[in-house]
């Protein structure tokens, strides 16, 4: 693999382990890998050398939710003014009409539009399968995109005639459901160092599986060594049916199951209460926080202040783009600072403190500290950002990356590869792509 050298960085947002902040600095990339920081690096024989002059660099951004398929369905009519709830029961029928074209599609799509806002790591949370579709329609996707990816095996296994919210022809029955979690695990995950594929096992949330699915999924994950991902107290109805159906709050439901513990992250997490904050700090339990998508639904706003002051691992998700209805990551980091400001006041959170959750959190929520940080040894997953537009005229300090802007890369490296060159992905055509989206979005609507 040819060298890089990213010669001379306005201002270098490491957060590695002293999160030192450089001025004026060099980077280079060899084998996948940061090989080096500091002023005047020599350029090896045959490196290509890139101006990062004007520049802010950081770690690439890390999207730890998102359900990538749902790229296809931005503001449905019907669902647009919804709850959680009444919002999933318009979404249901029009995705049970996907196949695995529209799943690799919208995946692809989706992937794109992260990678453009600086991120190089994104998780998914894939838990329909209509027509024949599969979890390798969005592992191949996100291969050709080049991004580092976490696809979970998800799963609805309670449909509307059981009491669940999804429709009949949308569960699967949970035997096949553990198989398949089998199969993928085998055929796609690597537990290795710098792996750019790590699957997971995801029932969709407790109001969809059953509570022996649950534990089940948690056995299977632990036999794996692979990690644990659903949707937890997203709002006020999710906290209702769990004291309805199990008779205790979400916190210690999955405790109850054993889905607690450094190789589980929950999603959403906006009403947990501070005897639920504190197992999960005591447990090393991750969050993926969605500020966006909890403002869309009307969730409310999660109590990240307190669980980042507790201790908890917490990550940034940009969620659905069904329920975004965008999928920006580092526009999700400034909506995580503002909230916390609105709810706590202006020095709840800083610009700095966001944009450690949106990198070196992430990863760590996602089991990989080889990721979210620049630092001899890290993989080479590396975002530049050019502070020389309108945007960010006039700025006097790195934060202006979430106080002003810009909101999109100039250039991307996953793995020390060029996945964004001068703000345009390099890997795929975008045009032909955007094309067939929106004739699959018209046929949905039809």
């Amino acid at each position: 693999m040819t060298a890089t050298l990213l010669r001379g960085a306005a201002a270098i947002l490491t957060m590695d382990d002293t999160r030192r902040e450089l001025a004026g600095e060099d980077i280079l990339i060899s084998g996948g890998v940061i090989a080096a920081i500091g002023p005047a690096l020599p350029a090896p024989d045959g490196a290509e050398v890139v101006d990062v002059s004007g520049c802010l660099v950081t770690p690439g951004l890390v999207n730890t939710h998102h359900h990538l398929y749902q790229s296809l369905t931005r503001a449905v009519p019907g669902g647009q003014d919804a709850l959680l709830f009444g919002w999933l029961r318009t979404l249901y029928p029009i995705w049970q009409r996907f196949t695995p074209d529209h799943m690799h599609v919208s995946a692809q799509v989706g992937l794109a539009e992260l990678a453009l806002s600086g991120c190089t790591l994104s998780s998914d949370h894939l838990y329909l399968y209509p027509n024949g579709s599969r979890l390798e329609d969005t592992i191949h996707a996100a291969a050709e995109i080049g991004l580092r990816f976490h696809p979970t095996r998800g799963a609805m296994s309670i449909g509307e005639s059981s009491g669940g919210l999804p429709p009949d022809a949308l569960v699967e029955g949970e035997e096949a459901i553990l198989a398949d979690c089998v199969r993928v695990i085998d055929a796609f995950h690597d537990p290795a160092e710098g792996a750019m594929c790590r699957v997971g096992i995801a029932p969709c949330s407790p109001f969809s599986v059953s509570t022996d699915l649950m534990r089940n999924a948690a056995l299977l994950a632990r036999d794996k060594g692979v990690m644990l991902h659903t949707h937890l107290a997203e709002n006020d109805e999710d906290i209702a049916y769990s004291l309805e159906k199990f008779g205790c709050r979400p916190g210690q439901y999955a405790e109850s199951l054993g889905w607690v513990g450094p190789d589980v992250w929950h999603a959403h997490c906006v009403k947990l209460d501070p005897t639920e904050i504190a197992l999960f700090a005591a447990t090393g339990t991750g969050i993926a926080h969605c500020p966006c998508s909890n403002c869309r639904l009307g969730s409310g706003i999660a109590p990240l202040r307190a669980m980042r002051d507790a201790g908890v691992p917490v990550g940034i998700g940009v969620d659905g783009s069904a329920s975004n209805d965008a999928g920006n990551l580092v526009a999700e980091a400034r909506q995580a600072m503002l909230l916390q400001r609105v709810l706590l006041g202006a020095d709840a959170m800083s610009a700095r403190e966001a944009l450690e959750i949106a990198t070196r959190g992430g990863a760590d929520v996602l089991g990989r500290p080889d990721c979210g940080r620049l630092a001899l040894g890290k993989r080479a997953d590396i975002a530049i950002w050019d502070m020389s537009g309108v945007q960010s005229a006039g700025s006097w300090d790195l934060s202006a990356l979430l106080l002003a802007g810009p909101t999109t890369v100039r250039d991307l490296f996953v793995e020390g590869r060029g996945i964004v060159r001068n703000g345009q992905i390099k890997t795929i055509n975008m045009p032909e792509l955007l094309t067939r989206q929106k004739e699959m979005a018209i046929r949905l609507q039809e």
